[in-house]
């Protein structure tokens, strides 16, 4: 199964793809949010194309536990020039990582060609016509209010990610271009990270390419007690075990030393 996106081919299954986080935000959980520097934003996702990135993935809002909330206006302007230099600049396909259908639009009008929505289209539903109509990809991921869970946990993650992904296939988007993000550290515990961690072969039965983002999460800090700026080493082995279970697409801070595992990751697979 391949999917074009941004000009690009994927072959899915043929190896793992990297995609490099750029964080347009004063709050990120992991430290490297850039505020409003739009310079430094566009000069990081150049460095990790260098890299290796296959893609990145511009973010305009922290999704990290506590964080307060931006409106639609202050988000768009904090990514509508980094995508706009980046999708003309980079080589690579751009991605926005947003739930709100006004900034996935405007992002795509300046040249985003995935969407990342963390809330699955549960909060925009809209994205999906989006997506359709003008030919992106489109992640869909797990999330949820609270961590209680009243089943199996990786059956109602299957349930909930079959359910956006059929919703995205119905508006129109190829279904290659639909991908599946389990949602590691959204709506779960340290224990439920590791379990979908230990399960993630499970999502290959919904038959779409996965993408998974465990980059510098509190699971790894807790396990380890170090700060999310010391997590390489922890990132680098969930990353590594993701490779070995089936994912397609690793989302990342650390693209040099991550595609690097990756590579080994895929010769062992």
């Amino acid at each position: 199964m391949s999917a074009d996106i941004g000009g690009r081919r994927f072959v899915w299954g043929s190896r793992t793809y990297v995609m490099g986080i750029v964080n347009v935000t004063p709050d990120s959980f992991s430290g490297d949010g850039l505020g409003k520097d739009a310079e430094a934003a566009v000069a990081q996702g150049l460095r990790m194309v260098g890299e290796g990135a296959d893609m990145v993935d511009v973010g305009g809002e922290s999704t990290r536990p506590g964080h307060v909330p931006v409106t639609t206006a202050e988000e768009i302007a904090r990514v509508d020039s980094v995508v706009r230099r980046l999708a003309n600049e980079a080589g690579v396909p751009v991605s926005i990582d947003t739930y709100k259908e006004e900034v996935a639009e405007l992002a795509v009008a300046a040249g985003a060609t995935i969407v990342n929505d963390v809330w699955g289209l549960t909060r925009s539903p809209a994205i999906a016509d989006l997506a359709a109509r003008r030919g992106c990809a489109l992640v869909v991921m797990h999330n949820q209010d609270g961590t209680d869970y009243s089943g199996d946990l990786l059956d109602e993650i299957k349930r909930f990610l079959a359910e956006a992904a059929s919703r995205a296939v119905a508006a129109g988007v190829p279904r290659e271009k639909v991908m599946v993000d389990p949602g590691i550290g959204f709506g779960k515990t340290a224990d439920h990270n590791w379990e979908v961690m230990q399960r993630l072969d499970e999502l290959k039965e919904l038959g779409h390419p996965i993408l998974i983002g465990t980059s510098r999460k509190s699971f790894i800090g807790k396990l380890l007690d170090l700060p999310a700026s010391d997590r390489l080493e922890g990132t680098a082995a969930t990353v590594v075990a993701a490779v070995l279970r089936g994912a397609d697409i690793v989302r990342v801070h650390d693209v040099l030393q991550m595609a690097r595992a990756v590579r080994v990751a895929d010769r062992m697979r």
